[in-house]
């Protein structure tokens, strides 16, 4: 039997939202959230900003050729593999300050409350900061973490592109943050990820912790439609190619086959490039990236399959040409009973109300998942709102959850009294 940690013992929550709206003013938005996106200047000041304060916790800190931060406090068994924790410090373009900034200085909080209470423990604890987790600027997301799980391989990793033509590999070394560790050599005892939880379950049922058993699957699907561009006032109805109306019907059929599917399944587009992207010109293409989820692998394939059919027939009818490459995809996963048994333990001896979750989003937890028993503790957002500026949580939600964090990473690391 591992033993807990006190009911006493608790973070500081204080120092945990300071610590927030501290890295919040790196990369400010332009409605009071976050645009910092991975591998920017911003992106660069924000890990530059937590590796000082790692520093300044007694942390030695190591970076991967992907750019992720991984910052060891020691174990007192020099033999022992580590509990990971961490989430990813990269924002979207209109993100908000919490969207895994909470996980990477909740788990900094962790080990900072460790040395003011003065625990050891026999596994080293390692705070990480996964690169380009949100794949807002390169496809696919959790990219660092699945080069890490062997997903992906470093090069596909360093030949991603952004709208602007630029590559990942190109963009890591000029903000200079490509480390020397060779990605996936370090092993894993465990990985915790905290974060909030991106959906409003946990609000309306009033309860302060989300106890994550599982993470539904996904596929991003992007499509590429040719049609003509023509001048939209002269052109006649009946003689246009308008890939601009054919992605419109394969939104209202993609809607449909999520419909279709209910419970458990959700789909639906959020990035569209038009071209030339001009008032009254007909769209010549149109790139759009759908994206459809399920924590039921043969919903999500059966999802998918059915959206790449009938897509197709939409365009042909169209005369627009019709493309589709899949750029992001994973699987379902089940995280390890144990550790969320640990988790679900804490919250109850803390006092935390608490409910079983399934995670709606992809995180980096879901390729940790490959390598190492992993879980995810989560808190509310206020109206589930999340990838945009008004994400909002309080202070008594962040300091909830980063107990159970704590509570549940120092047991799996095991105190020596």
């Amino acid at each position: 039997m591992v033993a807990a940690p006190g009911e006493n013992m608790r973070v500081n929550g204080d120092r945990l939202w300071d610590s927030l709206m501290d890295m919040a003013k790196i990369g400010p938005g332009i409605a009071g959230g976050n645009n910092r996106q991975t591998l920017t200047d911003s992106d660069a000041e924000g890990r530059s900003l937590f590796r000082t304060w790692c520093e300044d916790a007694g942390l030695t800190l190591g970076i991967d050729k992907m750019g992720t931060m991984f910052a060891t406090r020691p174990g007192t068994d020099p033999d022992a593999l580590p509990v990971y924790v961490g989430s990813h410090l990269d924002t979207q373009p209109t993100g908000g300050k919490y969207d895994g900034v909470l996980g990477v200085l909740g788990a900094l909080e962790v080990v900072r409350t460790m040395n003011d209470l003065g625990i050891k423990t026999k596994h080293p604890i390692v705070v990480t900061n996964w690169t380009n987790e949100e794949g807002a600027r390169f496809a696919p997301a959790m990219l660092a973490s699945g080069v890490f799980a062997g997903v992906h391989t470093l090069e596909y990793a360093y030949e991603r592109k952004d709208p602007e033509g630029k590559t990942f590999g190109d963009e890591l070394k000029r903000i200079g943050w490509v480390g020397d560790e060779q990605v996936g050599a370090r092993k894993m005892h465990a990985y915790f990820e905290y974060h909030i939880e991106q959906g409003p379950i946990l609000e309306v049922e009033n309860k302060q912790i989300g106890v994550v058993t599982h993470c539904q699957g996904l596929w991003w699907l992007e499509f590429t439609l040719t049609g003509r561009e023509a001048h939209t006032g002269s052109t006649p109805m009946n003689m246009r190619v308008n890939a601009g109306l054919a992605m419109s019907r394969i939104i209202e059929m993609v809607q449909t086959v999520a419909m279709e599917n209910q419970p458990g399944a959700v789909g639906g587009v959020g990035q569209v490039f038009f071209t030339p992207n001009s008032r009254n010109v007909l769209p010549g293409k149109v790139v759009f990236t759908v994206d459809i989820r399920s924590p039921d692998q043969a919903k999500l394939d059966g999802m998918r399959a059915r959206i790449e059919k009938e897509a197709p027939d939409i365009c042909e009818a169209l005369g627009v040409g019709c493309a589709i490459e899949a750029i992001g995809h994973f699987a379902p996963v089940t995280f390890d009973p144990t550790l969320v048994s640990r988790v679900r333990g804490a919250a109850e001896r803390l006092g935390y109300s608490h409910m079983n979750l399934i995670s709606g989003a992809g995180h980096d937890a879901c390729w940790a998942a490959k390598v190492a028993p992993t879980t995810m503790v989560m808190c509310p957002c206020v109206g589930g709102l999340s990838h945009n500026e008004a994400e909002d949580i309080s202070k008594e939600w962040a300091a909830a959850g980063a107990d159970v964090l704590f509570h549940a990473v120092v047991e799996t690391a095991e105190i020596v009294v």
